[in-house]
């Protein structure tokens, strides 16, 4: 049976780490963990997808905890708790705040807009059809009961597939 080990060499200053015959040492896990590091902001450099980075964050950690001879075990667990916490609790934050720019697409873009009913709304019989910026859309009620009469204003409320889910102007 073999077990791991951390060796102290006769000088006392150099550590290895990991099972006995195939140790790794405290400068070798450094320099793995930054070269971790930088293939993961590399990737994130090339993609700009904010996926990779939160690994990065967590494999600095890691390289901190191998500068200070942390066991093996210790800088793997930190990488991935670190990474894990950095994914859930700063990516959301983070989209938003990149991510603001965003261009909507044609049909988002069409939300809070208004169109003209050109055939009237009626849920019931299924049949409605609006016309907005120049083009003609199948349109429901967000009022399952009510009709909205041809020639009336309405709002877009969403888009449901390819129908206009739309309420009347007040």
């Amino acid at each position: 049976m073999t077990a791991t080990l951390l060796e102290i060499t006769s000088s006392g200053k150099h550590k290895t780490l990991g099972v006995q015959g195939e140790g790794v040492s405290m400068s070798s896990m450094i320099t793995i963990w930054l070269i971790v590091f930088v293939v993961l902001v590399i990737i994130e450099i090339i993609t700009m997808g904010l996926t990779t980075i939160w690994f990065a964050g967590g494999a600095l950690v890691a390289t901190l905890a191998a500068a200070v001879h942390a066991p093996l075990w210790v800088q793997i667990v930190l990488f991935l708790v670190v990474s894990a916490l950095l994914l859930f609790f700063t990516r959301p934050v983070a989209v938003k705040y990149f991510n603001k720019d965003r261009v909507r697409t044609n049909v988002e873009s069409l939300i809070g807009q208004q169109a003209i009913v050109i055939s009237e709304i009626n849920n019931l019989q299924g049949i409605g059809q609006v016309t907005v910026n120049g083009q003609e859309w199948s349109a429901r009620s967000t009022d399952e009961e009510a009709a909205i009469p041809v020639g009336c204003v309405v709002i877009i409320e969403r888009v449901s597939g390819v129908k206009l889910i739309v309420t009347p102007k007040q």
